[in-house]
């Protein structure tokens, strides 16, 4: 029986990466995995292999754990690194603080200090604003760092930057935590490989993202120090991340590294976000998109604007969209791995119409 399609495959959002469907070298990839039997829970050859993989990119001593979403992974890492009365410093924006319904705080007791920034970059400056009071009965104690590579921002964070992060926590003790839901599109834009600005850099325990990048439900925690983390085999269990099947999980992780799969469905999801801001930026200039300003860098596939709120709200009726903060009208536009140049073109002309009727 064949199962017709309940969607119009030709419809693309600037909402969200999420939206777009599963990279079809990915598909085959579930393909060639399926057939035949596999041993459960990890005890499987792709999993091996992913294993082996993730270790030449990342370093000897990685270790890897798949797990079925972002969420879980980042609940999963944290709780590995922090005992009962951890607690971790992240930005306001963060995904952990921001959108994960409390998940880190709710599932492990960890508490969450948050602190403003104005691009989604924390800096050794800005931890030491949360970064204090150990050993203070009274208080959670700050023993790790969370930090989001591409961040919420659509901003990338240099090995520099992250070198200097990872230098001040562990100066005071503190572990590490980089949220890599969109690692790959971060390492297209810096055009290094993940080692530089993960392992060499200091990152202790990383959520290595897949779904934003045409994957299907498939992430992995890894640990870069295994000296930082503890458990996790555990963990993954009690939290509910440890898949029977793994084998397909495995499998999809692995398809983003044959053939830099992964580094260039990111490296097309930046393109297309570039060619947007640059289009968008020549109607501001030209005098067409008066009214429209950017408020952050593009460097990975994220567009932050302001614009006029009911324009906005017609433009989002013919092209989805969210806002990020209604207040002041900035709303966000993403790329995808499979967005097209046709795509963006229409989008901008949907933009310069809706602009024309004021």
């Amino acid at each position: 029986m064949s199962i017709s399609p309940l969607h119009d495959p030709d419809w693309r959002a600037f909402a969200s990466d999420n939206y777009a469907g599963v990279h079809p070298e990915v598909l085959a990839a579930l393909a060639a995995a399926n057939g035949g039997h596999q041993a459960a829970y990890g005890a499987d050859v792709y999993t091996a292999k992913l294993a082996e993989v993730i270790r030449s990119h990342f370093g000897e001593r990685a270790e890897t754990f798949p797990v079925f979403n972002g969420t879980g992974a980042n609940v999963v890492a944290l709780t590995s690194v922090l005992p009962r009365w951890g607690a971790v410093v992240t930005a306001t924006t963060a995904h952990i603080h921001t959108d994960e319904a409390g998940a880190p705080e709710r599932m492990t007791g960890l508490k969450l200090l948050t602190v403003g920034t104005p691009d989604g970059k924390l800096t050794p400056e800005l931890v030491a604003h949360e970064a204090w009071g150990w050993g203070d009965e009274h208080r959670a104690q700050p023993l790790a760092v969370s930090i989001t590579q591409a961040t919420e921002l659509g901003t990338v964070y240099t090995p520099d930057d992250v070198r200097a992060l990872c230098d001040f926590a562990h100066h005071n003790g503190m572990a590490v935590h980089m949220d890599g839901a969109r690692l790959w599109n971060a390492a297209a834009a810096l055009g290094v490989g993940f080692r530089e600005f993960t392992t060499d850099a200091g990152v202790d325990i990383l959520s290595l993202g897949g779904t934003k990048n045409g994957l299907l439900g498939a992430e992995a925690v890894v640990v870069l120090d295994p000296e930082r983390s503890s458990g996790l085999v555990f963990l993954r269990k009690m939290t509910m991340q440890l898949a029977s099947k793994m084998r397909f999980a495995s499998a999809q992780l692995l398809a983003l590294f044959d053939g830099d799969l992964g580094l260039r469905s990111a490296a097309h999801a930046n393109a297309m976000a570039q060619r947007l801001r640059t289009a968008l930026e020549t109607g501001v200039a030209d005098g067409t998109l008066t009214g429209l300003a950017f408020t952050q860098d593009s460097q990975a596939n994220a567009i932050f604007a302001t614009l006029p709120t009911e324009i906005a709200d017609r433009i989002r009726e013919r092209a989805r969209f969210y806002d990020w903060d209604r207040a002041r009208g900035e709303v966000r536009w993403m790329t995808a791995w499979d967005s097209t140049p046709d795509d963006v073109d229409r989008f901008v002309a949907i933009v310069a119409e809706e602009f024309g009727r004021r």
